[in-house]
């Protein structure tokens, strides 16, 4: 088993997900077997019980794993599935030491950081890696590296370096390279610092990565190799791209993917980039355009949608088609709540061919979402519901088309009509994590439905997040006043998808297409979102 292990140093948020994601990219390319492993080094067990605020999105993984938005740049960049056991984070690591030693394991021993916590740390890296079947893994450090919280993870794998072995196991480093002044002059001093920082951890970078908004000047490459004992070769520029697809190019024109394979002693095979390239080329230079409305309560933090976005750019890519996303808050829509007067909605939407209305938890926006559903069910206007934005649409059509007042989720309200109400097995749960309907989810689609079109099949599996469901005391109401349940589960009883017959294009989903769209293979329903948003275009 090959290891690339890649760190952070300066300050978070430099790319470490997209670095770790672009160089698996480029290996797999190569004819390798390549898989992800994000480290974590927070105190929570998982990403589940956290705001978006905090973190960005939660993504959920094939067996129900609700972990780091990074974990979604790996399968979308390694076109593969992960599970849960890929995600470490320091509440699971202690925790499983912590039940060891009350189960008596080290019986006798003082249970430490090291060696106890540090071996765990080792062993599942190394249990995931042999597990997965794949030739390399890349192993991302979350965190910056100086880090009280990083301190064992970074302990932890300097001594599986020393275990497998220099030419298993290869150290790459992202660091920030500033600009100061008005000169513009690249500033090597924060770069230098970090790697002081990992040297005297007792870790050398083999790769430094240095992140800037423009490409580092020879000089300053050179100046990176000499003080951080890199060869030049190996300090590679990472600047903007115009999409994160892009950095997988901009690695491998200066020669990552040579410098490694030779590093670590990899006999390559195939070599092939160009479905890669072909994608990232239609991304950057698409010949249409359409405008969809993205309508959240996390707006302002656009991580909070990644996948919802990246889903819309694989649709996108597909139809050679640029996608222009409007964010709309939806609290600026909440003023107006009556189906007679939608003009505060109409001001936000008026020039977009298509509505997104995403998954959320919490009462805060809801009305802004149901008055956006109901402008897109009203006027034609292509439109996908995604969990919460299903149940909404449900809501919407209980209210506005069979006129339940008052129709809402008893998440939110108590309420004569709780067309929307909790799932059995979650009544009187205490614990929140982990404990929704989550992962994949098999879904019967309906024969002659615009799903079964969409799908080409009457049956598929779906990534599910969330504790509330159609309540079934109102679903023969709701589909003798005209909306289809298209999709149900195994036994019937859960509705997992909706749709309007008469509508143009008017589909929503319980579950979450868009956490399995790839950027060869964008989601079905997005990909339709799209074709029929150029569509409504050309109308207008």
């Amino acid at each position: 088993m090959k290891y690339i292990v890649v760190t952070g140093g300066v300050l978070s948020g430099l790319g470490k997900g997209i670095t770790a994601s672009s160089i698996g990219r480029l290996l797999k390319s190569r004819g390798f077997e390549v898989t992800g492993i994000k480290i974590d080094p927070y105190l929570n067990c998982d990403a589940g019980t956290m705001s978006p605020f905090q973190h960005g999105e939660v993504f959920v993984l094939v067996d129900g794993g609700e972990v780091d938005l990074d974990l979604g740049n790996y399968e979308r960049f390694l076109d593969t599935d992960l599970t849960s056991d890929h995600n470490i984070t320091t509440g699971t690591v202690y925790r499983s030491v912590i039940e060891k030693e009350r189960r008596g394991d080290y019986l006798g021993q003082t249970v430490q950081i090291i060696p106890h916590i540090t071996n765990e740390i080792r062993d599942r890296i190394k249990s995931v890696a042999k597990k997965s079947g794949a030739d390399i893994a890349i192993v991302e450090l979350g965190g910056t590296v100086g880090d009280i919280e990083s301190m064992p993870f970074l302990e932890a794998v300097r001594q599986l370096h020393i275990e497998v072995g220099h030419e298993n196991l290869l150290f790459v480093h992202t660091t920030l390279v500033p600009v100061i002044g008005v000169v513009g002059e690249q500033k090597t001093k924060p770069t230098q610092h970090s790697v002081k920082e990992l040297r005297e951890i007792g870790i050398l970078p083999d790769i430094i990565i240095g992140r800037a908004k423009k490409p580092l000047e020879d000089e300053i490459k050179q100046k990176i190799s000499l003080f951080c004992d890199v060869p030049v070769h190996a300090v590679i520029s990472a600047p903007d791209a115009r999409n994160i697809y892009e950095v997988p190019l901009i690695l491998k024109e200066q020669g990552i993917t040579e410098f490694i394979l030779e590093k670590m002693r990899l006999k390559p095979g195939k070599k092939d980039l160009e479905a890669w390239k072909g994608f990232v080329s239609r991304l950057i230079a698409p010949s249409k355009s359409v405008s969809i409305g993205l309508i959240g309560k996390y707006t302002h933090l656009k991580d909070s949608y990644i996948s919802v976005t990246e889903a819309l750019s694989h649709a996108g890519a597909k139809e050679d088609t640029r996608i222009n996303i409007v964010w709309v808050e939806a609290e600026e829509i909440e003023k107006e709540t009556h189906s007679e007067s939608l003009e505060a909605v109409h001001e936000h939407l008026k020039d977009v061919n298509g509505i997104v209305v995403p998954g959320g938890f919490g009462e805060r926006g809801t009305e802004g979402k149901i008055n956006a559903i109901e402008y897109a069910r009203t006027r034609n206007i292509p439109f996908i519901g995604l969990c919460l934005g299903f149940q909404l649409s449900i809501v919407e059509f209980s209210r506005n088309a069979l006129g339940l007042r008052g129709a809402h989720g008893s998440e939110f309200e108590d309420t004569p009509y709780p067309v929307i109400d909790i799932l059995p097995e979650n009544i009187g749960i205490k614990n929140m994590g982990g404990t929704m309907r989550l992962g994949h989810q098999r879904v019967l689609i309906k024969k002659g439905t615009l799903a079964e079109n969409i799908y080409g099949a009457t049956e598929i599996m779906e990534r599910h997040r969330h504790r509330y469901e159609v309540n079934p005391d109102f679903i023969e109401r709701i589909e003798k006043g005209g909306l289809v349940f298209s999709g149900k589960d195994e036994v019937g009883i859960r509705m997992e998808i909706c749709e309007l017959p008469d509508h143009p294009y008017f589909i929503a989903s319980q579950f979450h297409p868009e956490f399995k769209s790839r950027p060869m293979r964008p989601a079905p329903m997005f990909h339709y979102l799209v074709k029929n948003a150029l569509v409504f275009r050309g109308k207008k």
